[in-house]
């Protein structure tokens, strides 16, 4: 199985760029990770690129295609973020939230796991046949039938996350516990609130439908977050990130 692959983090109108994004192959495996971070004194940008380090490091250290191995890649995460935090007070506060896509290339097979609103999104033929759910106040008052998912992106408690790593409380990782099985023709969005935000689920769609590699997909989705902009009321637009993945028979 190939993957076509695209990927872009921009700065969008802030000071700084909290997002980060890293991929590795290692033996027949592919992962995927992508990070937004949070926290004052440029706090955000170090807890996403300390989790996205971590879960690389462990990937290709120890490269295994199963749900207690992802579980094991994050958890490497929390650790690592939790050390920076107890060693430097001054970022104490600092959090991230992660996804991360794991392939088995040779057995056309994924798993996946988030904490978080950065979302993963699983395409086949052309439609959305997955997305990861939001750790959110406004995701819970969905799941409570208070809140209307298609208004969720403008929702006041959308930012209000329950789960992230350096803010774990009670919570933990969401890991799938059973691979999918991988077609011809499936695809991966791997994105942060940046961009999601911007981009609505049957823009998503239109633009898969309509283009022929992931690049060519992640741009146009791009150039439509922008005309959405354009025409909104935002003042700025936040750091964005996103991976484009395509699956192809060989």
């Amino acid at each position: 199985m190939h993957l076509d692959t695209a990927q872009f983090t921009a700065i969008g109108g802030r000071d700084n760029n909290e997002d980060a994004l890293a991929w590795a192959h290692e033996d027949g495996l592919a992962c995927f990770v992508l990070a937004d971070g949070t926290g004052g004194h440029a706090g955000g940008e170090m807890a996403a690129k300390i989790a996205i380090d971590a879960v690389m490091e462990k990937f290709v250290q120890e490269a295994s295609f199963s749900s207690r191995a992802l579980r094991s890649y994050l958890d490497w995460a929390i650790v690592k973020v939790a050390q920076s935090k107890r060693d430097n007070a001054v970022q104490r506060h600092m959090s991230t939230t992660i996804a991360t896509l794991l392939i088995d290339k040779s057995n056309r097979c994924a798993l996946w796991a988030h904490m978080g609103d950065t979302r993963i999104y699983h395409f086949r033929k052309g439609r959305i046949k997955m997305v990861s759910k939001d750790h959110s106040q406004a995701q819970r008052m969905v799941d409570a039938g208070m809140a209307d998912y298609l208004r969720i992106r403008h929702h006041p408690q959308r930012n209000m996350l329950f789960a992230a790593i350096g803010a774990e409380g009670d919570s933990s990782p969401e890991v799938t516990a059973d691979a999918m099985d991988l077609r011809e023709g499936d695809a991966f969005l791997m994105c942060t609130d940046g961009f999601w935000e911007w981009v609505h689920e049957h823009e998503m769609e239109f633009c898969l439908a309509t283009t022929g590699s992931s690049e060519a997909w992640l741009s146009k989705m791009n150039a439509i977050a922008e005309k959405n902009i354009s025409t909104s009321k935002a003042i700025n637009r936040d750091n964005f990130s996103a991976f484009a993945i395509c699956l192809h028979d060989k």
